[in-house]
């Protein structure tokens, strides 16, 4: 059964029929699939739409599920097999929304995409953007002695805060606040760099950073910075503790602050923090490597933190993704863990445990 598709392109109107075989990517007869015609899906046409490119298989398929972004089309890069798998799944996803999908050849994605790591997978989208935080929003302290929120400042590299935001999804971060000035947009990048998780995941976004800060330390939350290694050159009050996160007792709701990836917190910030937290390195360092990239130290923060939760939440006990205690056990080659799409290294010259 053949599908019949219609859309303007540069002014005419286009139309393409879809066979099945040909949406598997096989090509009918030997013949190859028509071009596909770029010019309506340049990057100034796209900018005049209000649209972006999305790109990767696990941000294309986890934004087609959670419906937060209008869907123009969906790109598959042609090819002889046929589709499996997630890009199956991907292509179903599309068909049950009436998404329009194209099967440009591999250079005409790669330059779309400008080079990135497209894996095949393109989609035309309308930007996500942070929500803006409101006192409505609000969780009480008491509700849950263990909440834990992050607290981002001005981060500007999109591959770590794609990053970032992967790691507090996984680890099981309550909230993530970011400050609206001076941070990186929640761009296709770092939706790439974060796997797909700023695809199902809020962020929520404020004006005065510091005095948000400030009325959640009177609501009862503990306000933790986050500092590189104590120094001589540490301007630091001597009334603020810095305390190692290995040593840190999470016995109370924490908003754990993280800093611009080259200057770390502003004073303004560090000021409103109530303690500050650092990574102890394991052996003397020389200059320039005193600090960590904002998303490996933001990492190993959490994960120093959340290791301390009494419990596993109970929606991943009604997953299986504990073990049950009556299967037999793992093999010698561990536990089976499903791939993830590989992350980007941020900046190089970083000074900052929150840099």
């Amino acid at each position: 059964m053949a599908l019949l598709w219609t859309w303007r392109c540069s002014g005419r109107l286009l139309t393409r029929h879809f066979s099945g075989a040909a949406r598997r990517g096989v090509r009918p007869g030997g013949e190859e699939l028509s071009r596909l015609r770029l010019d309506d899906l340049a990057p100034t046409v796209r900018s005049e739409t209000g649209l972006e490119l999305l790109f990767g298989l696990s941000p294309c398929l986890l934004a087609l599920q959670a419906a937060r972004r209008r869907v123009a089309r969906l790109l598959l890069q042609a090819g002889r097999s046929g589709l499996q798998g997630e890009r199956a799944e991907l292509l179903r996803a599309a068909e049950a929304q009436d998404i329009p999908v194209l099967r440009p050849r591999r250079k005409q994605l790669d330059a779309l995409c400008h080079y990135q790591v497209h894996q095949g997978v393109c989609m035309e989208v309308s930007p996500l953007r942070p929500l803006p935080w409101t006192e409505s929003r609000e969780a009480r302290p008491g509700d849950d002695p263990q909440q834990l929120w992050l607290i981002l400042e001005g981060l500007q590299d999109p591959r770590n805060l794609g990053a970032v935001l992967r790691s507090a999804y996984f680890l099981g971060v309550d909230k993530v606040i970011t400050s609206r000035r001076n941070s990186c947009p929640l761009t296709p990048v770092v939706s790439k760099a974060s796997a797909g998780a700023v695809e199902v995941m809020d962020v929520f976004s404020t004006d005065d950073l510091a005095g948000f800060l400030q009325v959640k330390a009177r609501q009862g939350w503990l306000v933790a910075g986050t500092v590189g290694c104590p120094g001589p050159e540490t301007s630091l009050s001597s009334e603020m503790p810095i305390t190692s996160c290995l040593e840190f007792v999470w016995d109370q709701p924490t908003l754990l602050v993280l800093g611009n990836e080259g200057s770390g917190l502003s004073q303004e910030v560090q000021a409103s923090c109530q303690v500050l937290l650092t990574i102890l390195p394991g052996r003397q360092l020389p200059p320039g490597l005193e600090s960590l990239n904002v998303s490996v130290a933001t990492g190993i923060l959490l994960h120093s933190i959340c290791s301390q939760r009494k419990a596993f939440p109970a929606e991943q006990k009604r997953g299986k993704l504990l073990q049950d205690p009556q299967e037999p056990p793992a093999t010698s080659e561990g536990p089976r863990v499903a791939q993830q799409p590989g992350l980007s290294s941020g900046s190089e010259k970083e000074r900052h445990v929150g840099g």
